[in-house]
């Protein structure tokens, strides 16, 4: 049975991408904990309006654990202390009475803060248009059965594409690496006859466009897939460096 519950929440409040931030402390009373953890935010905010504060600015959309982009660092983990689920799909039935829980934007250079808890996550987009893609002949497509493709790369390449793209693996990573999201673009399109063809090119472009934006290194913690909220396996990132280090060669 879901109670109602008084909690402190430590909100990290910053005006803009060249402003100071720093943490706002407000207190909610008879919270439900059959509440998301986004409505307790929107329950936050409308208390703040009322008050004629300013309401924290963060990202949301499907509010169904689909687009993540509900990209929050909660109590010390990346969409909370929940596993396998997004921001949207933390219940505060995960938290008590009396709790302060502390709520930040994700930290890292590729991810800069444009206010409060939203980041610009544009970085990724870029990176998808490094190599993300496949270039195909317009026209009538082709029956699927006259593409043979084995069963086990079949699903590791499905595995690989249910990465999101939130961020989750950046915010992790202590390096602020985005390897994870980069191997699972990289391999969703490596594993299928579709993707050969632009396969070198894509490998190197990507891994270019990544460094370029200023994230950081893999050291192979792990705490990427740990947090990720779709599973994505850091085997993609065995993958990516086995295309990377072979286009490398055949340059």
């Amino acid at each position: 049975m879901d109670i109602d519950i008084n909690i402190k929440v430590k909100v990290w409040r910053q005006k803009g991408p060249k402003e100071k931030g720093h943490f706002e402390i407000y207190e909610l009373k008879n919270i439900s904990q059959g509440s998301s953890f986004l409505e307790m935010i929107d329950i936050l905010n409308e208390q703040l309006i009322n008050g004629g504060e300013e309401p924290v600015v963060f990202d949301h959309d499907c509010r169904e654990g689909i687009c993540g982009i509900c990209s929050l660092y909660i109590n010390g983990y990346p969409h909370g202390p929940d596993e396998d689920i997004t921001t949207c799909q933390l219940h505060m039935r995960k938290f008590n009475e009396g709790d302060t829980i502390t709520i930040e934007p994700w930290r890292s250079a590729g991810f800069p803060v444009i206010k409060d808890l939203m980041v610009d996550r544009t970085a990724f987009d870029t990176i998808i248009q490094a190599g993300g893609y496949v270039s195909v002949n317009t026209g009538g497509a082709p029956d699927a059965n006259s593409l043979p493709i084995p069963k086990h790369n079949a699903e590791a390449a499905m595995d690989a594409a249910a990465c999101i793209g939130c961020g989750a693996c950046v915010a992790a990573c202590k390096n602020g690496s985005a390897m994870l999201f980069v191997s699972a673009k990289v391999t969703q399109l490596a594993l299928l006859p579709q993707g050969r063809t632009e396969a070198m090119k894509r490998a190197k472009s990507m891994v270019a466009k990544m460094d370029e934006l200023g994230f950081g290194n893999c050291t192979n913690t792990g705490a990427c897939e740990v947090e990720c909220p779709k599973n994505i396996s850091i085997t993609n990132i065995a993958r990516l460096n086995y295309e990377f280090l072979n286009a490398k060669i055949r340059d």
